[in-house]
Formats: C-alpha cells, structure tokens, sequence
C-alpha cells in the first residue's frame, strides 16, 4: 500500500510512495511524534534526478526487512531538497561539521526530536562495501547511542547549535566600507585556481559556475581585462565542445567528473541552463565566436521542447538514469552509430564525435564530444569544411532522431518559482541578444504562469505540482524572480512587470532582511521555525539569493527612485563585503552586485513610436554592456516613475543616458547614440 508520500508533490517524494518505509514528508507532526515517542528521526534527503539516491533507495528503502529496522527504531522524514532547501541547507553544514567533510545527496542524518542533528552521513550500501557500514547495521548502533549516550548526545547538540549559529556572517569589521579591492580578490582566486588548457576552475569534478564566468565576462566589458574574459571563452568553448553539453539535443548536464569535461554526471539541471543561457549570448557579444550562438540556440531549444510545461511553466531536471542505468540514454555502441549514417556522414562524424577512438564511459560505451577540430575531420575525410559541417549535421539529425525511440530520463515536472525565474532571465537574456522572440515568448508564458499560480495574496508559493501549488517560497524564489523581471522589462517594457518587481522587492524587506545586521535571511519572518535561520552569501550551483537581492534591488532603485531598495541593497554588500575580501572563493554574484554597487549602472531610456523603438532595441542588444539597462517605452505609457517618464518630443525616437540622477541631453540619432554607448563620443 502507498505509505504518506503518495499525496506529495514532489516526484522525489512520491518515489519513494510505495516503500516499505513508513516515511513522513517533514512537518510539525514528525517533531511531535519523536517526542512523544522517544524516538530520533532519521531524515533522508534527495532529489528526483540523483543516482546514488536512487541507489539507495532500491539497495535499503525498497527491502522489507531494512524498512522494518528503520520503522522500528526511529520516525523516518524523506525530504526534497529542491522543494525544501531551507532543510537541506540547515543539514548539509551540520554534516560538514559532525563529519568534517562535505556532505551531497542522499544526505542521512539523525535528529533528535527538537531537529537537533547528532550524527549523519550520505550514502550508505546495505551491506559493508569501500569502508561503509551496511545501513541496517549503522541504524542499530545509532539507536543504540541513543538510548545509552542521551547526556552526550545532548551536550553535542548543544554545541552543534551553537557552531550553526556561529555560521551567520557578523556586521562591521575594519578597512573601507566598500572598496573594488574586493572584486578584485574574486578575480586574482579565479584565476589562481584557473585550468588555463580545459578551462574551469581547479580539478575534477568540474562545475559550470556560471556566476564566476558572468563576472569574468563583465570585468572585460567594464575594464577590458582580455584575460578575464579568457578565463570565461576558454571554458564555456570547453564546455560547449566537450560531454557535459548534450551535443545532439542541447542542454548542459549538472558537472563533468573529469577535468577534460568529458564525461558528465548525467543528470540535466534547469538552474544550470537558464545562467548559462545568458552568459553565452554576453561571451558571444564579447567575442563574435559562432559556437557560443549555436550551443546557446541549441539549449534554448531543449529548454522549449522538453522542459516546458503545456501550462506555461518550465520542469525542474531530468534524471542522470534510464532503465536503471546512469546515462544509458545519451551513450552509444559504435556499430550501432554506425549502422545509422551514411558512409559519408560516417567518414567526418566518427572522428568529429570521438567514435573512431576507444570507448570512453564505462570502458564500452562512447559518450560524444567534440574530439577534433571539424577542418582536421575534413581534411581527414578529403572534403571541404563547409561539406564537412553539413554532414556532421545531417549525422547529428539521424542519431538525434534514433536516440529519441529510447526510454527516455525520468522528468521531474515539478515548477519551482527560483529555478524557473533563473531560466526565465536566461532565456529572456539570450532572446534579446540573438533576436529570438520565440525565446522571449517562451520566458513570458513561464512568468504568466507564475503569476497565476504561484502567486497567491501578495506571496510567492515555492513550488507547484499537478494543479497544487504550496511551501512559503524563500528568499532565492524572490530575489531571482526580481531580476528576471528586470530582464523582461528590457525585452520588453510591461508597467505590470515593473510593479511585480516593485511587490517581490517589498515581500524581501518586509520579510526576509535584517534591517540591523544587514542582509536577507533564507526564510521569511513568519517562515517556520527550524532550529537555524541561515543568511548565505556564497554561491552554491546557483547564485547567492543575497547578492541577486542586492543587485535585482540595486537596479530597481534605479528605475523606480526608491532609496529604501538601495539602502537594502548596500547594507547587504556591506556585510558580505569583508569575507568577500578576505576569503573571496564562491562570491562571484556577490561581486558582481557590487561592482554595480561602486559604478551605478547605466540607465538609458528610450521614447517614441513603438515602430521605431523596436530598431533601436535591437541595435543596442548587440552592444556588450552589462553594466546598462536599456528600456523602450512607447509614449504615452501611464504611471511611469520620474526616472523614466521623460517628455515627448517631435523626433521618432529619443534615448536618455542617465547614471545616477545625471542625464545627458537627449538623442535623436542612433548612430550617435551607439557612439556615446561604447563610449566614443
């Protein structure tokens, strides 16, 4: 019979529906039955797309005779981390300093009945293998410590809370209040840990850290620093040309597990995408380089085909197996490849693609990559590169079209409101730098539904399921929904948009700041009480929900003239802004929030007819200026704010230049202005 999952939203969850476990959701009543049963908790923690949780779930959770271990000894708590990442943030750092190494999923702790952890791990077999207990045996000996150590484990808890505690960054410190010295250190880490051959940062696993490349990005625009701008081509033409990218269907894969980027962890993340989509339309815009369009056309065409939901909003991940097996989708048997092209598409795909070498996954599989340069498999071949490229093409259609006859990843198609506004900014983003409206019109319709659905009261509800929409969201699903806004506003302006943001940014100060300390706490004030509060300035996969907050409301106080929204911003910086300096790893959107900070963006406003705006848009989307917001308003739009309401004037169209509350004389002319813009007149 289906245990208490079955009603969940979460395709993690109701994975785990039919165990023989007797699984609770996390919830008040799970802390009051361990009380009332003197029982610890044993909290699981996964997500729908992960190969080991699946492992263990088949190896542990699915065997009657482990369930009947684990529901006699303890209350048993199965938590998604991607609907629950307050949970998860809250436990992976107790693992970390309980273990005194890092944590990952699955993630097993054991509480107490106040949520207090005591001890954890992450997988574990079901019998002893590579040094691990086998799980039925670690829960005896847990229970065990619990029933006969309760002092010690008491005493430990204490001071498992008060190091949680200790984690919360501290106001104040010495030096400058605000100085680009901080910046500057995120850079000079960058690129000390720099693989200056395969591009990424330090050794295997490699991750994409798209935040770290986007402020690699910018310090070129901004101070024309070629070798920064180096440190993020190198990458992302790397990661475009190696397995991480889905070189048949497009989409990038969560991280590579060798250096080369070869061979990813198969899995297919949305948070991954949406960033990467926007900086490969700005490392395009920087460098001209054809790969970067075709890879970011391609991911924008997974992202519509097959992670957008018929309702509007786009899926959250696609699962690393199929048929019980990691990647078996995406690999390929060499004859098989084979069979299915022409001799000709054979002669420039197989060494294009890396099949004329030895397996490379699992030592008889090939998983594709760019192995050779397309002239090198022309010249190979005895044909001309452009017959060359047609062919790899028309070799990447037939295997293409192959591959989808078989049984597909398992799709989690739950919506979540973070996820979906860091797909909805990149799609917007890269839409408006390659002139796609299908792109924009797909970023629209995720944010429509958005606002239907997932917008209830003046609130944000974090995650939404089979017409069920639930969770107080958190600070990551305002912040990201406030910059993505700001990314449609200059795709296309929308009154309603800009008074969206305005609301998501009154919801941040009213309920997730700390107006003393400074900064945005994970939950809201009226969130549930869990046993830590976080206020994380790090990048994880994604960016800092306090550095997007402090850069979405930085460039918000300048389109609506609200100081509150700039002083949020600035307390925020100014509490991150002496870690930044002093330990600079992982703050790469937390730099870029205040380099805008130091150097206030541009704002250029244009006016006129909306026939002539349209041009004027497009010729200014194909400058690389991340440090400006360009808005086309029609004349006569209502209720602008004072800092975009500029007066009619006879010409087409008329561009304002505004830094601050300083605003160059109108221009009538584009070329003139597109001077001024790259700084030439």
């Amino acid at each position: 019979m289906p245990n208490r999952l079955a009603n969940q939203t979460s395709p993690y969850l109701q994975q785990h529906a039919g165990n023989p476990v007797d699984w609770h959701a996390w919830g008040p009543e799970v802390l009051e039955r361990a009380r009332r049963e003197d029982k610890p908790i044993l909290l699981s923690i996964g997500y729908s797309a992960c190969h080991w949780c699946h492992v263990m779930a088949h190896e542990s959770f699915e065997d009657s005779a482990v369930a009947e271990v684990m529901n006699r000894l303890f209350v048993n708590v199965k938590v998604d981390r991607e609907e629950r990442p307050d949970l998860d943030q809250i436990y992976q750092t107790a693992h970390q300093m309980l273990a005194q190494r890092p944590g990952g999923w699955p993630l097993t702790m054991f509480l107490a009945p106040d949520g207090a952890p005591f001890f954890g791990g992450t997988y574990f077999p079901k019998t002893p293998r590579h040094g691990l207990p086998g799980f039925p045996e670690l829960c005896e000996r847990v229970a065990a410590v619990w029933r006969d150590k309760r002092a010690e484990i008491e005493a430990q808890n204490r001071e498992v809370l008060a190091a949680l505690a200790r984690t919360a960054p501290q106001p104040g410190g010495h030096g400058p209040k605000f100085s680009a010295d901080a910046v500057r250190a995120v850079l000079d880490g960058l690129r000390a840990n720099f693989d200056a051959r395969f591009g990424g940062f330090g050794a295997a696993p490699k991750f994409p850290h798209p935040s770290d490349l986007e402020l690699c990005v910018r310090a070129y625009a901004r101070n024309g620093e070629r070798g920064a701008l180096e440190m993020a081509q190198t990458t992302l033409a790397r990661m475009c040309e190696g397995g991480i990218y889905d070189q048949l269907g497009g989409g990038f894969c969560r991280y590579s597990v060798d250096q080369y980027w070869t061979i990813p962890h198969f899995e297919k993340m949305l948070y991954d995408n949406g960033p990467l989509l926007a900086l490969l339309a700005d490392t395009w815009l920087a460098t001209r380089e054809e790969r970067f369009a075709r890879c970011a056309a391609e991911t924008a065409g997974w992202v519509v085909r097959e992670m957008q939901s018929p309702e509007g909003g786009y899926y959250s991940s696609l699962d690393a197996d199929s048929e019980h097996e990691e990647g078996k989708f995406y690999v390929w048997d060499r004859d098989e490849a084979r069979q299915l092209l022409a001799p000709g598409e054979w002669s420039v795909a197989g060494p294009y693609f890396g099949l004329d070498r030895g397996a490379n996954f699992e030592q008889r599989h090939w998983h594709l990559h760019v192995a050779r340069a397309l002239e090198e498999c022309a010249e190979l071949a005895g044909v001309s590169p452009e017959e060359a490229r047609r062919l790899v093409e028309s070799a990447r259609a037939k295997l293409f079209a192959a591959r989808e006859n078989r049984v597909r990843p398992g799709r989690d198609e739950k919506v979540l409101v973070s996820w979906n506004a860091l797909a909805i900014r990149g799609m917007a983003h890269a839409g408006r730098v390659f002139g796609r409206p299908e792109w924009l019109a797909s970023a629209r319709r995720a944010l429509e539904f958005i606002g239907e659905r997932m917008w209830k009261d003046g609130r944000l509800l974090a995650t939404y399921k089979d017409g069920r929409a639930h969770l107080e969201a958190y600070l990551d699903d305002y912040a990201f929904l406030a910059a993505a806004l700001i990314e449609l506003l200059q795709a296309e302006y929308s009154g309603k948009d800009l008074e969206f943001a305005g609301q998501l940014a009154e919801v941040l100060l009213e309920q997730f700041e700390d107006p003393r300390g400074g900064g945005f706490y994970f939950t809201a004030r009226d969130h549930e009480q869990l046993i830590h509060r976080p206020k994380p300035g790090h990048d994880s996969a994604m960016p800092s929900g306090n550095a997007v907050a402090a850069w979405a409301l930085g460039r918000l106080a300048a389109l609506t003239g609200e100081p509150r929204y700039a002083r949020a911003a600035e307390r925020t910086l100014e509490l991150f802004h002496g870690p930044m300096r002093d330990y600079p790893s992982g703050f790469g959107a937390m730099a870029v929030a205040l380099d805008e900070l130091l150097e206030p963006p541009r704002l250029l406003v244009l006016r006129g007819a909306q026939l002539g705006l349209g041009g004027w848009q497009a010729a200014l989307a194909q400058e690389l200026a991340p440090d400006m917001v360009v808005l086309a308003i029609p004349d006569g739009e209502p209720g602008l704010p004072p800092a975009l309401d500029k007066p009619k004037r006879p010409e087409p169209v008329n561009g304002w230049l505004c830094r601050g509350v300083t605003c160059l004389e109108p221009v009538s002319d584009l070329v003139h202005l597109m001077e001024i813009v790259r700084g030439k007149a």
